[in-house]
């Protein structure tokens, strides 16, 4: 369950101390990914055993029905607190951001969030290729849930930055991949965000363009209320993170602050070598 917006709880006025500040509060969230085909222990080697991962899930009849991939996940940040989210491939970490972003209901626990989530997990995702470049910025920034005055204020920014000129008024099928995602970035970076989810960090294009692009990535997460960073990239989380949670099969191992949760996860990779 993921509440939003105007949500008057106590939970959330205790974190944000104001109304005009940005909150989030997971608390004991969890999340199944159910097998429709369901799976025995024999016809797939590469899944765990039950005995010796708490995440497979067994049907009556012994098979396996479904993967825990998140398990009891509680933490609240504030305004300010930018978080990084560490942990092996297949750990949970953007099964994770989906959740909090809204795109996936956990199974079980809830997200409370005050202020709008903004999530580039996939920036790509929602362009319509018979639109226009303009219609699209409409779209996009409808669907982002903002009014159409705020998109028409910042349309002349989004036209400036993407650079394609008269291309904007011709359909996105006809872009090329490095056009669709000046667009795509563009927009998804146009809107001060209250509450920032990060899938690695993003860049767009060609030399000169990527440039740009970095700055202004850089501002746009600067402006952030919260901001919550996925990555395998050490110098990148330690430059915009002050805390991290290390996920490991889907339940938190250490979450606090960002040089000792590092600490705690690299001597445990050293011993797992």
């Amino acid at each position: 369950m993921v509440h939003r917006g105007d949500d008057d709880t106590d939970a959330l006025e205790n974190a944000a101390g104001s109304y005009n500040k940005a909150a989030l509060i997971a608390e004991s969230v969890s999340l199944v990914f159910p097998l429709y085909r369901s799976t025995s222990l024999s016809e797939d080697p590469s899944l765990g055993r039950p005995e010796t991962d708490s995440r497979m899930l067994l049907s009556a009849s012994g098979k396996i029905s479904g993967i825990r991939v998140l398990d009891d996940i509680s933490f609240t940040l504030t305004n300010g607190d930018r978080l990084a989210i560490i942990g092996r491939n297949g750990s949970g970490k953007t099964s994770l951001l989906q959740v909090l972003s809204g795109a996936i209901p956990p199974d079980s626990g809830q997200v409370i969030c005050r202020g709008r989530p903004t999530s580039l997990i996939n920036i790509n995702i929602g362009m319509m290729a018979e639109a226009t470049g303009h219609r699209n910025i409409t779209l996009r920034g409808l669907a982002a849930g903002h009014s159409h005055h705020e998109i028409e204020l910042r349309r002349p920014e989004i036209t400036e930055f993407t650079q394609l000129g008269d291309f904007l008024d011709m359909p996105v099928s006809i872009y090329s991949s490095g056009m669709r995602m000046r667009l795509s970035f563009a927009i998804a970076t146009a809107f001060r965000p209250e509450v920032l989810i990060l899938d690695e960090w993003l860049s767009a294009g060609d030399a000169l363009f990527r440039e740009s692009a970095t700055q202004r990535m850089q501002e746009f997460v600067k402006d952030a209320g919260i901001l919550i960073l996925a990555s395998h990239n050490r110098k990148l989380l330690k430059d915009n993170c002050s805390k991290a949670l290390w996920l490991e099969r889907g339940r938190i191992m250490a979450y606090g602050e960002i040089d000792e949760v590092l600490k705690s996860y690299d001597n445990a990779m050293k011993i797992n070598k």
